[in-house]
């Protein structure tokens, strides 16, 4: 036996679920409430410009008015109104949204719905969060209509009688409930009009005046902007914050609309908890600060604004749902910012090496996390050396490909992670004509990898290894100071001095300028024990320590101990201490 119906929907139940549920935070309420009043004037103006109303228009306004001596709030408009059977078609069936429709009636017409906010039809029942009674007084903007009045208090019975206006338009009258006291309060209206409505297309009074900007900057060209009206609406945005880098300005119109203004803050060298500084706006209305659905994170410490109809949002506006357009938007985001810094590189690289260590995060950790992302910035990704000197990765290892080469045949990048505590390694590779990289930042260990792949035939040593013995020497005629019994000599005394079973000695005739004693260890073990030590990656097992300790014989210090000083011993012990000092081996 089968039988099939209809699923029934019990509407005693649906106003607490508005109520507890739909909407992750009561106060958008306003949000909803002042977004229908600014369809309303929309939709009138758009049925004007097809020809369909030909009356005044005059000037379109919403009103939000808080009478705190009766714990009201009202939210009037000037637009399109509606009839009794309109009312009852859009109100009364929950969840029909008349914007929908709206939208649907003249998709065809260029335009013609492009700024209708609305598609839920749930968003006036928001008001029921905040309020124990509803009141809706409205006269529609066609001929003969009669103002009808229509209220409910919040249970599934209604009452729609005659109304009162006067004038064409809608006031929505909320009467505040007990446990929704905190917004019969001035500030808390203006403060959440600031934050939901500020951008909103249609003049919105409060307290005696207009509180929105009705065209922000990012629907501007940016053929008609200066760079003092972006550092402006950046002060607007953000009126504490540091000026910004620069920016970049979004308007695309195909396969999706998106316009906005990214701006590229003053960031420091460790990775700072921002979040949250980019605003999200669905036709001027702000939706969220909560981005990360849109923007990849390694663009998480930008700021602006991004406003898009096309990204889903969930039911109540509050949050994104994951869709393919998001995806296109998030790559588009990606590309732009690339291409601007591209263009910033190519128009004036004394300047982009001057911006260099503020954006090197955002450039790095985009390369690391995405492909694209990175295949367009590799060409312009600097490459800093200790003594401050610039080159992109093709120009660095064009520079030293022929000086430091190991005997495979790879060219060997020597790098400081800490050039204060490895500058005795730095100031050795310098005085063998070496160049030393930095790669002190956040994201430079993972960097570094990134890198070695990148290029073939290149390794990343860092300076503190023993990567400088296995480059290939210069041709030298440099005369050894110690003979090989002195040598011998040298190396029983440092093991005889020697607290640290970690260590094994050898003896190079190195340069005089070299350090007497540099202790290195091998760069595959160090990465491998490092990564252990990040990851707690049982496969490597018990990871131990070993250093090769380096004694130079050509260094002039070296003499003297092998001479008969009586004071030999005292001398390598403290020779040795301050080398495990530099290491980081010795507190």
């Amino acid at each position: 036996m089968s039988k099939t119906g209809s699923i029934s929907v019990n509407t005693e139940n649906i106003f607490p679920i508005i109520k507890k549920f739909l909407y992750s935070d009561h106060e958008i309420f306003l949000r909803e409430l002042v977004s229908n009043a600014a369809d309303a004037c929309q939709k009138l103006n758009t049925l004007s410009r097809l020809g369909e109303f030909k009356g005044e228009l005059g000037s379109f306004k919403i009103e939000v008015k808080l009478d705190v001596e009766n714990k009201t709030l009202t939210i009037s408009d000037n637009g399109i109104g509606m009839t009794e059977e309109e009312i009852n078609k859009y109100i009364n069936q929950l969840a029909f949204s008349g914007a929908e429709e709206f939208v649907q009636k003249y998709k065809d017409k260029a335009d013609a719905s492009a700024n209708v906010i609305g598609h839920f039809g749930l968003g006036f029942y928001s008001a029921f969060m905040v309020a124990s009674k509803v009141e809706i007084q409205s006269l529609s903007y066609k001929e003969e209509s009669k103002a009808a009045k229509w209220e409910c208090d919040g249970s599934t019975q209604f009452k729609i009688t005659k109304g009162k206006l006067k004038e064409r338009g809608t006031d929505i009258i909320l009467y505040l409930a007990e446990d929704s006291i905190e917004f019969n309060d001035t500030f808390k209206i203006k403060s959440l009009l600031d934050k939901y409505c500020r951008f909103l297309p249609i003049p919105i009074e409060f307290d005696g005046k207009i509180i929105n900007e009705e065209k922000p900057l990012w629907l501007s060209k940016p053929t008609d902007l200066k760079d003092e009206d972006y550092i402006k609406f950046y002060n607007t945005l953000y009126p504490f914050a540091e000026a910004p880098l620069f920016w970049i300005h979004i308007n695309v119109d195909y396969p999706f609309n998106l316009t906005g203004i990214l701006y590229f803050p003053k960031v420091e060298s460790a990775i700072e908890a921002e979040k949250h500084k980019v605003q999200l706006y669905s036709n001027q209305v702000f939706v969220t600060d909560n981005v990360r659905d849109i923007l990849p994170e390694f663009l998480m410490l930008l700021h602006g604004v991004i406003d898009s109809p096309d990204i889903p949002l969930n039911v109540s506006r509050s949050s994104l749902q994951s869709d393919s357009n998001v995806k296109k938007i998030t790559s588009h985001i990606s590309k732009k910012v690339a291409d601007k810094l591209f263009d910033l590189f190519k128009a004036d690289r004394v300047d982009f090496q001057a911006k260099w260590p503020n954006i090197d995060l955002f450039v790095k950790y985009g390369m690391l996390s995405d492909e694209k992302f990175a295949e367009k910035t590799k060409d312009f990704c600097l490459l800093e050396n200790t003594k401050g000197e610039y080159a992109t990765i093709n120009e660095y290892i064009e520079k030293i490909k022929s000086n430091q080469t190991d005997k495979d045949g790879n060219t060997v990048l020597l790098y400081t992670n800490h050039s204060e505590e490895q500058h005795a390694y730095v100031s050795a590779a310098n005085s063998r004509g070496y160049d030393v990289l930095k790669f002190e930042g956040p994201l430079d260990s993972h960097f570094t990898s990134y890198l070695e792949r990148l290029q073939e035939k290149t390794q990343l040593r860092r300076v503190d290894s023993d990567a400088i013995d296995k480059l290939v020497p210069k041709e030298t005629t440099t005369v050894a100071l110690l003979n090989e019994e002195e040598a011998t000599q040298l190396k029983s005394l440092f093991e005889k001095v020697n607290e640290n079973n970690e260590l094994t000695f050898e003896t190079s005739a190195l340069s005089p300028e070299d350090n007497l004693i540099t202790v290195t260890e091998s760069e595959f073990d160090r990465r491998m024990r490092e990564m252990s030590k990040m990851g707690g990656y049982a496969m490597f097992g018990q990871l131990t320590q070993s250093y090769k300790t380096i004694l130079n014989t050509n260094h002039p210090k070296a003499k003297k101990m092998v001479s008969g000083d009586e004071n030999a011993d005292q001398l390598a012990s403290k020779a040795l201490k301050l080398a495990l000092l530099s290491k980081g081996l010795l507190k």
